[in-house]
């Protein structure tokens, strides 16, 4: 089994964080390393350390908020990504699906898939993330048993957790998703910073 050096702390709500989760495996299957999936609620760390998120989205005239919606279009095509967005949805609330994630944080794999297949639920099909009913049929398209990742993402147990890898994150530094970690300490944030991430990694072969 590969090595796991990375951490990716992420909201399924963010199209940034689609293209990072995407192109991540690249950067996996080019290094030969693996990365633990954290699921966070990408609000709470905005509340608490990064408010600005919110003004400037109240700013119709904007340039740089205007101009990285093209800026994320490039990123799409340039990587493959069907990126149907923004939608009626936006911006969404995230908690229940990110609840359904942390439902799923001892079995990666299945993490992996129902995180792939909720991305392009909202990203592409605009279905409604934060409808506990589309998660489930998310969930069961991707093979997963919809209605147990419902019952338990209403557990005690789930919301600590999903509280507890927020508050982490904004322990160790971050202010958004996707945030990586490379070894613990060495931070990096979004999908334009993935190649560093692998030179990190290769570099720290040596």
């Amino acid at each position: 089994m590969a090595q796991e050096r990375m951490e990716f702390f992420y909201d399924l709500s963010s199209p940034w964080t689609y293209l990072a989760f995407t192109n991540l495996f690249g950067v996996m299957e080019r290094t030969g390393y693996c990365a633990r999936l954290r699921p966070i609620l990408v609000g709470g760390v905005f509340n608490a350390v990064n408010p600005a998120v919110y003004k400037a989205r109240e700013q119709s005239d904007n340039r740089r908020m205007t101009h990285s919606w093209k800026v994320l279009k490039d990123w799409a095509a340039l990587t493959g990504v069907e990126m149907n967005f923004p939608s009626p949805y936006h911006p969404a609330k995230s908690v229940n699906a990110m609840r359904f994630c942390c439902a799923l944080a001892d079995d990666m794999p299945a993490l992996v898939e129902f995180s792939r297949a909720a991305f392009q639920s909202y990203f592409s099909a605009q279905e409604n993330l934060d409808d506990p009913d589309v998660l489930v049929a998310v969930a069961n398209r991707a093979g997963l048993d919809g209605e147990a990742m419902r019952v338990a993402s209403q557990t005690d147990e789930v919301k600590a957790l999903l509280r507890a890898n927020t508050e982490e994150l904004i322990a160790r530094g971050g202010y958004g998703s996707p945030t990586i970690f490379v070894d613990g300490t060495d931070m990096y944030f979004g999908n334009d910073q993935l190649p560093l991430v692998q030179a990190a990694l290769l570099r720290k072969e040596t």
